[in-house]
């Protein structure tokens, strides 16, 4: 395979695609994408590298997500398009586990982690149900910097605010911070829903930004995409979510981040196959692929 686009955040190891995994995979291939399942759990991450030791230029991120930090239910208005209704059994970071998974060649980043805030209100109508909750999602976050250091890869981070709020990004971007002071955290804010301000407080400290689906349907992406350096950014699916246009109501693909690479090309005014490129070799610097 001759690599053209890299999907730096699917999850084609959860089990939405267990009756047509390896003929996703194919599609992936045969458009030239390489692709990064992305763990969210200990056996979502386990399968994340066994599909990369399965398949050319298919890799790994392995860790826990924030939301399975805590027991939680999550409906299908929260998942989204492409998405199923769950309920989160709550799992507590094993750090000599994930430190095993993190040593593998094709293991690139460490996540997702981060803070979630979108149920910051509806944990409970108690305020010490929910400072828990953020307590055991900050004890995690810093576990997932801590291993990230020692295996010398960056982290992919999950940010994701209170309506009309950018709190999640700006508590990660604070704690990452205080961080950086003693030895330089490198990150990806994947999914990146934030606004300019926010975008380049990540900027000035070297990190990037990945976006999905949504661009080529939310209008308010269009001017952040136009502000930031081509440099700063990079592409995803986030599969089986958030599908683009023109496969809006089906599940989402990792052969679909074409459209969102080009139509990135289309809000910016610029030559898709110089986007192209420049996404392509954007996400082997930051992962560390020749």
């Amino acid at each position: 395979m001759t690599p053209k686009y890299f999907d730096i955040h699917t999850h084609v190891n959860f089990t939405v695609f267990d009756a047509d995994r390896d003929e996703v995979i194919c599609r992936a291939q045969d458009a030239g994408v390489m692709m990064m399942n992305v763990g969210t759990q200990k056996d979502t991450s386990k399968k994340a590298i066994e599909l990369a030791e399965q398949y050319e230029g298919v890799y790994a991120c392995i860790g826990l997500h924030p939301i399975h930090c805590d027991k939680s239910h999550h409906d299908e208005a929260e998942t989204g398009e492409g998405g199923l209704e769950f309920t989160s059994r709550g799992e507590v970071f094993d750090y000599d586990y994930y430190l095993e998974l993190a040593r593998h060649p094709k293991v690139l980043a460490i996540g997702e982690t981060g803070l979630d805030y979108y149920h910051r209100e509806a944990i409970g109508e108690r305020q010490e149900v929910i400072d828990e909750n953020v307590r055991k999602q900050r004890e995690s976050f810093l576990a997932h910097i801590r291993l990230a250091r020692e295996v010398g890869k960056p982290l992919m981070i999950h940010g994701r605010p209170q309506k009309g709020s950018m709190d999640a990004y700006q508590d990660i971007i604070d704690i990452l911070e205080v961080e950086s002071r003693t030895s330089k955290v490198a990150a990806n804010f994947h999914f990146f829903v934030g606004d300019i301000p926010t975008a380049k407080r990540i900027i000035e400290n070297g990190w990037t930004m990945s976006f999905d689906g949504p661009i080529t349907f939310a209008k308010e992406y269009a001017d952040l995409v136009r502000y930031l350096p081509l440099d700063s950014i990079m592409v995803e699916t986030d599969a089986p979510y958030a599908t683009p246009v023109p496969h809006r109501g089906k599940r989402n693909e990792p052969s679909y981040v074409v459209h969102i690479a080009n139509h990135i090309a289309t809000l910016r005014g610029e030559d898709p196959e110089a986007v192209r490129q420049a996404l392509l070799d954007n996400s082997r610097r930051v992962f560390g692929l020749s």
